[in-house]
């Protein structure tokens, strides 16, 4: 998150107002609900899982074992076979 001088951006008469509660302070304005993103939406991270994910339940389908896919994946066997029986 990068943060921005409010004098460069709101009204001065709006800066004046909210410094009479902060003073040189930071202050998180948080995104309406309908612009909010979940996890991982803006850096792409969630789809990358999700193909890894599909990726594991597939090799298993075909036939690799928990073990295998763990060693492989660099995850432990409890996390595969949450990925394998979550769908």
């Amino acid at each position: 998150m990068k943060y921005i001088n409010a004098s460069e951006i709101l009204p001065d008469m709006l800066v004046e107002e909210l410094q009479q509660y902060v003073q040189a302070g930071y202050i998180y304005i948080p995104a309406k609900d309908e612009q909010h993103k979940s996890w991982g939406e803006l850096s792409g991270y969630r789809k990358e899982l999700n193909k890894r994910n599909e990726a594991i339940i597939g090799k298993y389908q075909n036939g690799a074992s928990i073990e295998e896919l763990a060693d492989e994946y660099y995850l432990s066997v409890y996390a595969i076979r949450k990925i394998i029986y979550q769908k």
